[in-house]
C-alpha cells in the first residue's frame, strides 16, 4: 500500500553535493500570501465530523509560535497580523515582512536524499540508488495540525512536516512518529559547536511544538558537500546543550515566556479589526497595535466564517430539542442600600480588572524579554 507521506529512508551520505540540481529546482511560490487558508480548511474538516467548534484560544502556524518561543534569546525581528473572531485569536505572518527573508535551500536537497514516497519493498532499486539525481521540489508540502497548550491557553497549530519514521497509524488521532530534517555547517572547532548549540534552540522549538520526536541533521562543508548525519532526540536537546555549558538557553524559559505572552495577548487583544504583533530590529519589546479598525482583513476566509455561522445554527437546533433546565427560584427584592453596595462591588471589580490589564501590558513591554 502506498504511503500518504514521505517515509524517512536514509541513503549513502558522504560526498553528496547538496547544491546539485538547483538549476532545476521546482520551488514553491512564496510570494503568494496564503494566510491561514490551508489550516482553516483542516479545522473545518474536523469540525464537520464533530459538529463542535474547536476549543482553541489561538489558531496559527507553527512558524509564528516558534518566533514567540525563541524571543527571550533570539534577536530576530518579526511582524504578524492577528484578528479576534468569536473569542479566538487568529495569527498569520505579515507577507510583506516574510518576503524580505531568504530560506536555506540546501535543506530541500537533504530531504530528497532522506525520503521516499513508498516503503522500501514498494520502491525500485533504481530509484533508491539514484536519489541524489532527483530534481529538488518543495511544492509538495505536508502539514500536521495539533492541539497543544501553554498554561490556560489552548493553541491550534499547523506546521510542515518532512517525513514519517515508520508508518502512519491506522487509528485516527494516534501519535505519528514524524521526523524533522535539518542541515547545518559541519563542526570542526569549539566555535562551530557554540553556533550549532544556538541553532539547536530553533530546531528543538519547531519539533517540540508539533510533537516531533526525532530530528535528523545533515552536516555540510563550506562547499555544500554532505559530510555526516546525526540523529537527535527532541526532548534531550535542552539537556544536552546545557551539559556542554557553552550556550545558555533554557527550554523552560521559552515555555514560560510563551505562556505569559499568550496570557497578555488574550487580555489585550479584545476588540475587532486587524492587529499587528511586531518586534523591531534590535528591540527588547513586542508591540501590539491596530492597523485596521474593522473586519478581519484576509486572515480568516469567508468560507470559514460561513461555516461557523452554519455550525451555530446546528448547535442552536440541538439546544431546542434538549429539555429545559430547571428555572432558578426568584430572589428576594434588594433594598436600595443593598443595591448600592452591589453596584459598588461591581464597579471596584471592573476598575481592578482594567488596572490589571494595563499592568500586564506594561510588564510585558518593560521586562518580558529581559534576561
Amino acid at each position: 500500500m502506498a504511503a500518504s507521506f514521505p517515509i524517512y529512508a536514509p541513503s549513502r551520505y558522504a560526498g553528496i553535493n547538496l547544491k546539485k540540481g538547483y538549476d532545476k529546482f521546482i520551488k514553491h511560490d512564496d510570494t503568494v500570501d496564503e494566510h491561514l487558508d490551508g489550516l482553516l480548511k483542516t479545522v473545518m474538516m474536523h469540525e464537520r465530523t464533530t459538529n463542535e467548534a474547536i476549543d482553541a484560544h489561538i489558531v496559527t502556524w507553527r512558524g509564528m509560535m516558534t518566533k514567540i518561543m525563541a524571543a527571550p534569546y533570539d534577536n530576530e525581528p518579526f511582524e504578524m497580523n492577528a484578528t479576534l473572531y468569536r473569542n479566538c485569536i487568529f495569527i498569520e505572518e505579515c507577507c510583506e515582512f516574510k518576503l524580505k527573508k531568504k530560506g536555506a535551500e540546501d535543506r530541500y536537497k537533504f530531504e530528497t536524499l532522506c525520503t521516499m514516497p513508498r516503503p522500501w519493498g514498494e520502491t525500485s532499486r533504481e530509484y533508491i540508488e539514484n536519489r541524489d539525481e532527483e530534481i529538488v521540489n518543495n511544492k509538495e508540502q505536508y502539514c500536521s495540525v495539533v492541539r497543544t497548550g501553554f498554561g490556560n491557553t489552548i493553541v491550534c497549530l499547523g506546521g510542515e512536516v518532512d517525513a514519517i519514521w515508520d508508518a502512519k497509524p491506522e487509528t485516527p488521532g494516534a501519535p505519528i512518529n514524524w521526523v524533522e530534517l535539518k542541515t547545518s555547517a559541519e563542526i570542526n572547532h569549539p566555535a562551530d559547536q557554540v553556533r550549532f548549540d544556538r541553532k539547536l534552540m530553533r530546531f528543538w522549538i519547531q519539533s517540540f511544538l508539533l510533537g516531533v520526536p526525532k530530528i535528523i541533521v545533515g552536516f555540510r562543508s563550506r562547499d555544500g558537500i554532505l559530510t555526516s548525519v546525526k540523529e537527535l532526540e527532541t526532548m534531550r536537546i535542552p539537556f544536552d546543550v546545557q551539559s556542554r555549558g557553552r550556550v545558555k538557553w533554557d527550554g523552560n524559559v521559552c515555555i514560560s515566556f510563551t505562556t505569559k505572552f499568550l496570557e497578555w495577548l488574550r487580555l489585550t487583544l479584545r476588540d475587532e479589526g486587524v492587529w499587528r504583533i511586531r518586534r523591531a530590529e534590535g528591540s527588547n519589546e513586542i508591540e501590539l497595535f491596530r492597523v485596521e479598525e474593522v473586519g478581519h482583513g484576509e486572515i480568516i476566509t469567508d468560507s470559514f466564517m460561513n461555516w461557523r455561522i452554519q455550525l451555530g445554527l446546528i448547535q442552536a437546533g440541538k439546544a431546542t430539542q434538549e429539555p429545559s433546565p430547571p428555572q432558578p427560584q426568584p430572589k428576594s427584592p434588594q433594598s436600595p442600600r443593598q443595591k448600592s453596595r452591589s453596584r459598588s462591588r461591581k464597579d471596584r471589580s471592573r476598575n481592578r480588572s482594567r488596572s490589571q490589564n494595563q499592568h500586564q501590558q506594561l510588564v510585558l513591554r518593560q521586562s518580558v524579554l529581559a534576561g
